[in-house]
């Protein structure tokens, strides 16, 4: 039975939630703070974790954060009455998997759950070989990224769209493309946020007197060329 962790402090909202669950099959268990929250996801095992954004004594932001930064790949959806790019990119920036504004339909919501699971499910796969391109170097099993020897800080997100860019070389990715490959096609998410992180990616990859790894074809989307 697959367990999914609700971290909601709106008791009626969390209840209704975790009763569509259960009538699905899944074993559901409640938390109602940020701290609790944390707590409860780094302490058992769960095939997906609901985390409103908005939380009492921690934000949902921060608790995704801490989960990642635990080493643990669960996957998380951000729910949240928040609607703007802004909000979106800082959910999925902390690393989370999918970001569902409310009020939603159940059957989105349960249509979100096992998207993310199936995602979580690909990535159990056998690891690829380490992708060179000019001086950069990413490691799928290590899951870094190095510049002429130098290790990078990027964020989940980053390092996906940053894999995809460098697997698919030569290849023009639409913005559409990106968001299927990245964020799933089911992601509620826009095509400007792919905009957002390939600027995130550039500010930290990119030298100034060097032509940019990754090159727009303006009316299309972007390419890294060999």
């Amino acid at each position: 039975m697959k367990r999914i962790l609700i971290v909601e402090d709106e008791r009626n909202f969390a209840r209704f939630m975790e009763l569509e669950l259960m009538h699905q099959g899944y074993a559901v268990t409640v938390v109602g703070s940020g701290q609790e929250g944390l707590e409860t996801a780094t302490r058992d095992a769960w095939d997906a974790i609901l985390l409103d954004a908005m939380l009492p004594g921690m934000h949902g932001f921060e608790v995704c954060r801490r989960i990642r930064e635990a080493g643990l790949a669960t996957p998380v959806i951000i729910l949240t009455a928040r609607y703007s790019v802004t909000d979106r990119v800082s959910g999925l920036d902390s690393g989370a998997d999918d970001y569902l504004s409310k009020p939603f339909a159940i059957e989105e919501l349960l249509a979100r759950i096992r998207a993310v699971m199936r995602r979580s499910k690909r990535g159990t796969a056998e690891p690829q070989e380490a992708v060179t391109y000019r001086d950069l170097r990413l490691d799928p099993v290590t899951r870094t990224v190095s510049k002429a020897g130098v290790p990078l800080d990027l964020t989940k997100r980053e390092y996906e769209l940053l894999l995809v860019l460098m697997n698919h070389r030569d290849r023009v990715l639409s913005r559409d493309m990106l968001l299927d490959l990245v964020w799933g096609y089911d992601c509620e998410v826009e095509t400007n946020v792919v905009d957002v992180y390939v600027r995130y990616l550039r500010n930290k990859i990119d030298d100034p007197a060097q032509r940019s790894y990754i090159q727009t074809v303006r009316g299309i989307g972007y390419v890294i060329r060999s």
